[in-house]
């Protein structure tokens, strides 16, 4: 082989794995003839990790002033590539760094610009497990991006993947979604999946909920990035057509001589027409926000694949 790729690895406490999976990832990536480089971001680990990883070469080590969380360090990792490939794996040990031949040869054979990792059979706890297939059921109704293991953190992505994207919050887990939404070629193969076998696991109910929270932006953004307002107003509208239907039944009350003290529908008109009012209205200041968005930075809610003159 004669790729070039950036091996991306975000670590917060990770002393008794760095070292051994340094070397694994070394000895693939010399074995394979690749052009390479490791790249380990510390996500301001509080253990011996730093001092371990000073000592290791070749490297590039970014370390975190506190902890920032995994998708910072895979942002920070990330735009510090510079190679055509950019590899991500977890720090844990439990991704296999000799998949990555085999992430390479997929991404090239089938002309894909992302190859995610399936974890078929995960060594996990069985709560892992389970909150991981739930996951996948409400990505899959919400975003379908057509990955059945978006959580495992082992890809490979051409570097112009990340050309004008950055990550926030727990969006590691939906960068092939975010991809795909801009017309980036998305693919998957099984992978292999190590047990933990030193350190303590980072994932806990704060993140599953973030993630889920994440999930949502995506969705929004995947269906109403460009146009807000079709969602925004369009509830608003129905909203106040549901107020036009109670003011008619309102004033058939009124015209009957019934007692509007009495009776909830002048309140439900009321609440109705301010509600989709509102609604209509943060559509339209949505709208206008995200056309700023678009024209006063880099990013575009389409992507390009080439552009050829005959």
């Amino acid at each position: 082989m004669s790729q070039s790729i950036s091996v991306v690895v975000p670590v917060y406490n990770e002393e008794e794995n760095i070292i051994s999976l340094y070397n694994e990832i070394k000895t693939v990536c010399e074995n394979e003839k690749l052009l390479y480089e490791i790249i380990v971001v510390d996500d301001g680990s509080q253990d011996k990790t730093p001092e371990i990883v000073k000592t290791l070469s070749p490297l590039r080590y970014v370390r975190f002033r506190r902890n920032f969380g995994q998708t910072a360090a895979l942002d920070a990792g990330i735009k510090s590539a510079k190679h055509a490939y950019i590899i991500t794996m977890d720090g844990d040990g439990q991704n296999d760094p000799k998949e990555i031949p085999n992430l390479i040869h997929h991404l090239e054979a089938n002309r894909l610009d992302v190859v995610s990792g399936w974890r078929v059979n995960r060594k996990d706890t069985f709560l892992k497990k389970f909150v991981s297939r739930g996951a996948h059921f409400l990505r899959k109704m919400l975003i379908n991006d057509g990955i059945h293991d978006s959580g495992c953190t082992l890809k490979i992505y051409k570097h112009k993947c990340f050309d004008n994207i950055s990550l926030y919050g727990e969006m590691h887990r939906f960068i092939p979604a975010l991809l795909k939404i801009k017309g980036f070629r998305i693919g998957e193969i099984p992978v292999n999946h190590r047990p933990r076998t030193a350190g303590k696991t980072k994932y806990n109910w704060r993140r599953t909920v973030k993630g889920f929270i994440d999930m949502v932006s995506v969705w929004f953004w995947n269906k109403f990035a460009a146009r807000p307002l079709h969602l925004l107003g369009g509830i608003g509208l129905f909203i106040l057509f549901l107020a036009f239907i109670s003011a008619v039944i309102t004033i058939k009350e009124f015209i009957e001589g019934k007692g509007m003290s009495e009776s909830a529908w002048p309140l439900l008109t009321t609440f109705l027409f301010l509600a989709g009012i509102q609604l209509f209205i943060s559509g339209l200041i949505a709208d206008i926000l995200i056309k700023n968005y678009f024209e006063t930075t880099k990013d575009v809610y389409y992507a390009i694949d080439s552009t050829e003159e005959f």
